[in-house]
């Protein structure tokens, strides 16, 4: 909402000493959010001024029309004679009245004006556009003036150039503020001076002469007034005060009755509709759309009809989308023709906001009208607005007002709000007293009544209002936030990160110190990211939790798995040349998946003025779905790099693999890791991950590299490699606390093996073996050779191992290191038929 300071001034009695930016700060300490504070016309010097064109000379010969216009200033200049200026716009005629710079007088943007000699003539001074003057972004023509103006006349001050607008972000709890009634209401309260209510105005009863009005959903409307003026001049144009600040306003005037109910709009906060009687046929009436209505709003656009769609209407069917945006086919004429609108019907509404939300948002269409209905609109403004509309109809366009008055309106109570006086003093921590409680929330306009026990009547423009917090919160805000003690809480000692955060953090340095970026993403996706996976109909995976309000219809359910946002990363990232000099892209994400097991109950909402009982807290609980906590990678392109070392290598399913160890290694498991198929991972590609516990080896993920097809839909780099990975199940399968290695002084010895088995044995098998027939001198074992190839036979592969042995208390023999060896090659042949190379 951009709030000009002179058009607040009207309402408050601000000193003439306080500029914008003493206003901003105190609105920001009450609580507003005031972006920035626009200094208008600071730039402009004048002689600045009204002319009236006298003659007219069209130059030939050029590319674009130039004109050599005589243009009388008056005494601006000094001299009293007209001032030869040349000019390309073609709007304006001889005797027209237009601004005029003189030479000596500076424009926005440091462009100071002097007699020059162009297109073969001496111009002295410029003819202005409003663009030229900071007025807007309309370069169509220069300004033409109402021809009472008298020429001479300062136009810096006849155009209200110099200024200076407050922007503020209304947040949406505080929809008043859409307003300049709200925003005055705020600087009133934070200086402690009276307002100027704008919608204190006296307002004849309704009748039954009004244009009549028939409304068959109360809920979606529960007030609607309607004013008819008659006899209003088509060729009325909107004064240059009420062009001006709706120009400050951030709003483009159209015209006289358009621009008065915008104008309305932004004083009152409520928004208006005007109809051209002559195209209304009947009754308006307020109903839901039926299926298969159309209807082509103000902006040109057909639209089909939603049965949850709240639409004006006459006899002839929908008119309007209310609370949106008005109808063509009862839209105001331009006043420019002769035959333009001279009745005009006034709508001043209050609809459900609920309903104008979800209307705005089924049509993508976003008005300023819906902004402000579904954040709450005044109920008790509707007579006001309409009022006001009228009033200024009858005074600017020479309009007559009809006597008939029809106001609908559902019978509907205050809403009151009971509180402990001393409530606020046990939120904020601060003593405040009954006196500051019931006097600050008096200025909000609330009615108090009581003594210990408030019994607080809210206003009917701050539907925001509606528990003992939202109460607490307004007095703590007035009373100034930056008076709050800042107590730190004292946290009961011996108490730090979990075992599960600390395994966290772990994974999260492990991954990081082997060359992955962290890359978190939002949790939410839709059935495309599934299709894209090429899951089955049936993969539990499409089993989602939707939600009831997503930030994006594309993407309305949360996430069963960490692969659709990374890999989106990875393309996203690859795409833009940021996979770094050596051309390869490593990522990683730690978060938590959400996998709805169909036996959740719906949730309770929480009560806010007592800690939750442990039932209700279990009952909430009960309400959401499993959230196991995962990690995930994908990588692409070179994993070690080319230089003067040597050749590179590209990544591959086995580093996928290795990343899944890394993680696992810092829960302090051991995992096996065996072939599988899996989607989206290709089928002979893709492993499956193990990890023993006490009821057995329990799969807690996969890796490998991705289906060409996956890869293909997804726009991937060729060969990617992904590995997701259970953290919760890996935390179950680890022994407790990583130990840390006990260090041996004794000297290492190291043998080597290599082992010929069929190839579908797995090499976790033959590496288990290993370890088992080893026994308790095997340090470490690492496989560091895979072989096929004829002289092995088909079918057949050699696996070679290096073995490090140590000992704790002594330096071992050759003869204790090789019967070790020949221990585990034993134990090897006997459970995967190994048999040694070469042997």
């Amino acid at each position: 909402m951009r709030a000009p300071l002179s058009w607040l001034r009207e309402y408050v009695d601000l000193p003439a000493d306080q500029t914008g930016r003493d206003v901003a700060a105190r609105l920001i300490a009450a609580g507003l959010e005031v972006e920035t504070v626009e200094r208008l016309g600071a730039d402009i010097t004048g002689p600045l001024v009204v002319g009236r064109v006298l003659a007219i000379e069209e130059l030939t010969g050029f590319k674009k029309p130039i004109r050599y216009c005589q243009v009388d200033v008056g005494d601006a200049n000094g001299t009293g004679e007209p001032q030869n200026i040349v000019c390309g716009a073609t709007n304006f005629a001889v005797g027209d009245k237009v601004v005029v710079i003189l030479p000596g007088g500076v424009l926005p943007g440091d462009f100071r004006i002097g007699a020059r000699n162009t297109y073969g003539r001496l111009s002295e001074g410029m003819i202005c556009s409003a663009a030229e003057l900071g007025m807007g972004d309309d370069h169509s023509g220069i300004i033409v003036l109402p021809p009472e103006h008298e020429v001479g006349t300062d136009a810096i001050e006849l155009l209200e150039l110099v200024d200076e607008v407050l922007d503020i972000a209304v947040t949406p709890d505080r929809g008043y503020c859409l307003s300049m009634r709200g925003i005055a209401r705020e600087t009133a309260i934070a200086y402690g001076l009276p307002l100027r209510d704008p919608a204190l105005l006296d307002v004849p009863v309704p009748n039954e002469h009004g244009h009549p009005v028939r409304i068959d959903d109360r809920r979606g409307c529960d007030r609607f007034t309607a004013r008819t003026v008659t006899g209003v001049r088509p060729d009325a144009r909107s004064p240059i005060w009420l062009q001006r600040r709706l120009q400050k306003a951030g709003m483009r005037p159209i015209s006289l009755p358009v621009d008065i109910t915008n104008y309305v709009m932004l004083e009152l906060g409520q928004p208006l509709h005007a109809y051209d009687r002559s195209r209304v046929s009947g009754a308006i009436g307020v109903r839901r759309a039926r299926p298969g209505e159309k209807l082509t709003t103000l902006d040109g656009t057909k639209r089909e009809l939603d049965p949850e769609d709240l639409v004006i209407t006459d006899d002839s069917g929908p008119i309007g989308l209310a609370g949106v945006m008005g109808g063509a086919d009862t839209e105001i004429a331009d006043g420019r023709d002769t035959a333009g609108t001279t009745e005009i019907v006034i709508e001043a509404a209050h609809f459900d906001p609920v309903a104008i939300a979800r209307t705005a948002r089924r049509h993508k269409l976003s008005s300023e009208a819906s902004r402000r209905f579904e954040r709450g609109v005044d109920p008790l403004a509707t007579s006001a607005a309409a009022q006001r509309t009228v009033d200024l109809l009858v005074l600017l366009a020479g309009g007559t007002a009809e006597a008939g008055v029809t106001e609908i309106v559902s019978p509907s109570g205050p809403h009151t709000v009971k509180m402990r006086a001393d409530h606020p003093d046990r939120v904020a921590g601060v003593v405040y007293g009954r006196e500051t409680v019931v006097h600050r929330l008096q200025e909000v306009g609330c009615d108090v009544y009581g003594a210990d026990e408030l019994t607080v009547t809210v206003p009917s423009w701050r539907p925001d209002l509606t528990d003992p917090n939202d109460l607490a919160e307004e007095v703590m805000r007035l009373e100034g936030y930056e008076s709050l003690p800042a107590t730190l809480p004292r946290l009961p000692s011996g108490r730090g990160l979990t075992e599960r955060q600390r395994l966290h953090r772990r994974i999260g340095r492990a991954l990081a110190g082997a060359g992955y970026v962290e890359t978190p993403n939002y949790p939410f996706l839709g059935d495309t990211a599934f299709d894209r996976l090429g899951l089955a109909p049936d993969d539990n995976r499409r089993r989602i939790v939707r939600l009831a309000n997503p930030l994006s219809d594309e993407e309305p359910a949360l996430r069963t798995t960490l692969l659709p946002g990374l890999l989106t990363a990875l393309r996203r990232n690859e795409g833009r040349g940021s996979a770094g000099g050596h051309g390869g892209l490593a990522l990683f994400e730690t978060g938590l998946v959400f996998l709805p097991t169909g036996e959740e109950v719906p949730a309770v909402r929480l009560p806010v003025d007592r800690r939750p009982t442990d039932e209700e807290i279990a009952g909430l609980e009960a309400a959401l779905p499993v959230q196991p906590r995962r990690a995930a990678v994908v990588l692409a392109g070179a994993r070690e790099p080319d230089g003067w070392w040597g050749a590179g290598r590209p990544a591959t399913w086995a580093d996928a693999v290795e990343a899944a160890r890394t993680v696992a290694a810092q829960a302090g498991v051991e995992l096996t890791v065996t072939a599988d198929r899996h989607a989206p991972w290709h089928p002979g590609r893709c492993a499956a991950l193990h990890a023993g516990t006490d009821g057995g080896q329990v799969l807690v993920g996969h890796a490998g590299e991705l289906h060409p097809r996956v890869i293909k839909v997804m726009h991937l780099p060729a060969r990617t490699c992904a590995m997701e990975i259970d953290l919760d199940l890996l935390e179950r399968a680890s022994s407790g606390a990583v130990q840390a290695p006990e260090v041996s002084t004794f000297p290492v010895a190291t043998q080597d093996v290599a082992l010929v088995v069929d190839d579908s044995v797995p090499a976790a098998e033959v590496e288990a073996a290993l370890r088992k027939g080893a026994g308790e001198l095997l340090e470490s074992l690492r496989l560091f050779d895979v072989f096929t190839g004829e002289q092995l036979g088909e079918g057949k592969k050699s696996l070679a191992y290096t073995l490090r042995f140590r000992a704790p208390d002594r330096t071992l023999t050759a003869e204790d290191a090789s019967a070790a060896r020949e221990a585990a090659v034993a134990a090897a042949a006997e459970r995967t038929g190994a048999v040694l190379r070469g042997a």
